[in-house]
């Protein structure tokens, strides 16, 4: 028997409890979140872990206020929020606590909980587990998923915004560890900034930490040091890096969240997380007792070719004019029609072809990435 089959009986079992709850309960989670008025969800209680805090302008920042629309949209239900929670151990232990507390759904949102979320699904049968980010495969749980958007398009528009505004033609991008999602980000933004400007490189480094702030103020001044002018990342938490690069008199290109208020000069755009629909969708799923063999039920992904990625442009700042505006636009459409910011020829650091004219990688083949592409200043070990 497969672990698909083995779990259908325990989601069932889950699904009749949501449906069958009715009445009322006031009662909020000591942790921020409550009740409501609503029917039909007062008995479901629904946790999220981050890795950072929930206001550091960035990843966790957006899949909390995903979690707020979770609760907009399940008045009754009762919100368990666990910020700074390492990628170790102790995660299977945070998660723990919100079991122990009745959590029926967890969202384990940093992209090191997925083996922690996959044991504890392992585990807890009567809890659905979604994980931001990571992949399970073919061999997945009945209560187990993960999701994500397409993260690499809205940043490849991103980058020739920057191609177009940089001066020096040097571009600088902090980053955490050389994952896919990150080395997909970076090449991204590099070939978006030199489909507009060719003489422009993107220098690349790794700061080993979702958030250390004390090692993004080295990296973001080692940047300005060698002449970068626009500086972007992907960290959890941006501020440090934003706010640095403002002081700095340079321009700034955000990710995972709008921090264009930290930045009124330099702004010149970003990428962010719009989780609202989405996470609502997924909770509704399990809700209505349809999770196992869902498109939530696996690996999930979507982005502009699908139509509905979760992942979007942030607003424009002053320097970013028009006529650049409208060149975005016109990308943007590219990818909804099926094109995508690696369609080749795409060469890597040493010159070699990747993808040559006329081939495209799926979206699946851009989750495998581990190479740099031509233009980007550093390594991927």
């Amino acid at each position: 028997m497969t672990r698909r089959r083995r779990w259908t009986a325990a989601l069932v079992a889950l699904s009749l409890v949501f449906a069958a709850s009715c009445g009322s309960d006031d009662s909020s989670d000591e942790a921020g979140g409550g009740g409501g008025t609503g029917d039909g969800d007062s008995d479901l209680t629904i946790g999220f872990l981050y890795v950072g805090p929930k206001d550091d302008f960035g990843y966790n920042q957006a899949a909390y206020e995903g979690s707020l629309a979770v609760e907009a949209a399940f008045p009754e239900a009762t919100i368990l929020q666990a910020e700074n929670v390492p990628e170790t151990a102790e995660a299977e232990a945070a998660m723990q606590d919100m079991i122990d507390r009745g959590a029926d759904i967890i969202f384990a949102t940093s992209f090191g909980h997925l083996e922690f979320a996959a044991n504890m699904a392992e585990q807890n049968p009567d809890v659905v587990f979604l994980h931001q980010g990571g992949l399970v495969g073919d061999d997945v749980l009945d209560n187990l998923g993960t999701y994500f958007g397409t993260v690499y398009e809205p940043v490849y528009t991103a980058g020739v915004a920057a191609g177009m505004a940089t001066e020096t033609d040097k571009l600088g991008y902090v980053y955490a560890f050389p994952i896919p999602q990150t080395l997909a980000n970076i090449n991204a933004f590099q070939l978006g900034a030199a489909s507009v400007n060719p003489d422009v490189e993107t220098i690349a480094i790794s700061t080993g930490s979702w958030c250390d702030p004390g090692t993004q103020a080295t990296a973001t001044q080692s940047l300005l040091d060698q002449g970068v002018d626009v500086i972007t990342q992907h960290q959890d938490c941006t501020k440090t890096i934003i706010e640095a690069t403002e002081a700095a008199g340079a321009m700034s290109v955000g990710y995972h969240f709008d921090a264009s208020e930290l930045a009124p000069e330099g702004w010149l755009t970003g990428s962010e997380w719009d989780w609202d629909d989405l996470f609502v969708q997924i909770v509704q799923t399990i809700v209505d007792g349809d999770f196992v063999g869902s498109e939530f039920n696996g690996d999930f992904r979507v982005g502009l070719q699908t139509g509905d990625n979760p992942f979007v442009q942030s607003p424009f700042g002053p320097l970013v004019d028009a006529d650049t505006q409208a060149l975005i636009e016109e990308i943007e459409a590219g990818f909804i029609d099926g094109g995508s910011p690696f369609a080749g020829p795409v060469l890597d650091q040493d010159g070699e072809i990747v993808w040559a004219d006329g081939e495209q990688p799926t979206y699946d083949e851009v989750e495998t990435m581990d190479f740099f592409v031509i233009g980007v200043i550093g390594r991927t070990d």
